[in-house]
């Protein structure tokens, strides 16, 4: 599915769901800024789109269309032979967690950004993308003026939705600290190289992002930098909750051992005595003892009183 708007340098809707025979004239239009939506297209609209509208450089092609792990950015600037104009191709990571599932949808969201131009490419619905067009089109704070202000809305709108995971994380910590810790430490590989990917953007790298609004680039960047510190501080939280439970798992089976041993040990005596004597055979001379019966329990009471005093002694009871 493609869906399409044209804006004025004033941020109003100009015209939507553009026929895509007219692209190439709107973008000639310096008046106007286009923003092309691909949601789950099909490879004749991909094509259409990327190559025969847009001429977009192949190697950014492929990697629009492959599921790419990791969130980059990447300036093409045209040489002689290229039809396409200089643009930005970026990946980012946008987040969906399910309390039901207990795990984190990842969607992967690529954009290419050109002076009056934004295209985005999405295999599922985004809730950050549907949001900003709906925002766009409607004229709320005029956020559709230029295409790096679009592409920084909707990166904002990407950071705030992973506030939401965290929140959920947070309350299921006490319950599940290995499964949710796996979900951090995925939480964590998507931040840090988006955060990198945020960082180029914040120094003002490029120069297809106009200069007034590298602080807003800056600010998404800060905030998905105290993303990234909350989620650390949970995977933090989670290692010391597992060892302070491991450690109590182990003190429980040193004590489980601990009291083994020492009734073992206390009722040795009567093992022993009560086992030598109760052999019984006829040549035994304690069998003839006249006061064996009370010797043998003086013995058995006197070895487990010595054991228990050697214990306490020892404090080891």
């Amino acid at each position: 599915m493609i869906r399409s708007f044209a804006f004025t340098t004033q941020g109003r809707l100009h015209s939507a769901d553009i026929e895509m025979f007219l692209m190439p004239t709107l973008l000639a239009d310096t008046n106007l800024f286009l923003w092309v939506d691909l949601e789950k297209p099909t490879p004749a609209e991909t094509k259409f789109a990327l190559e025969d509208v847009f001429h977009f450089h192949p190697l950014s092609i492929e990697d629009c269309v492959q599921a790419s792990p990791s969130p980059k950015v990447e300036e093409y600037v045209p040489k002689e032979e290229d039809k396409f104009v200089p643009y930005l191709f970026m990946v980012i990571h946008a987040v969906d967690y399910s309390r039901t599932d207990g795990v984190f949808a990842t969607s992967e969201l690529n954009f290419f950004l050109g002076k009056n131009f934004l295209v985005t490419y999405h295999d599922s619905p985004l809730r950050a993308v549907q949001s900003v067009q709906d925002r766009a089109t409607k004229g709320t704070m005029h956020i559709a003026r230029a295409p790096d202000r679009v592409a920084h809305t909707l990166l904002d709108a990407i950071v705030e939705n992973y506030k939401p995971a965290l929140e959920e994380l947070s309350l299921e910590i006490a319950s599940v600290e290995v499964q949710i810790k796996k979900e951090v430490l995925h939480l964590r590989q998507i931040i840090g190289p988006q955060r990198e990917v945020l960082a180029r953007f914040a120094r003002g790298e490029f120069k297809l992002i106009r200069a007034h609004l590298v602080p807003y680039y800056r600010d998404v960047y800060d905030a998905l930098f105290h993303i990234g510190e909350l989620a650390q501080t949970y995977a933090d939280s989670l290692t010391g909750i597992l060892h302070v439970y491991l450690n109590m798992s182990s003190n429980q089976t040193g004590e489980v051992v601990k009291i083994l041993t020492l009734v073992t040990l206390l009722t040795t005596p009567l093992t022993m005595v009560g086992t030598w004597w109760g052999m019984n055979f006829q040549d035994m001379p304690e069998l003839k003892w006249k006061h064996g019966y009370l010797m043998a329990w003086i013995v058995m009471l006197g070895w487990t009183v010595v054991i228990w005093w050697w214990f306490k002694k020892k404090k080891w009871l």
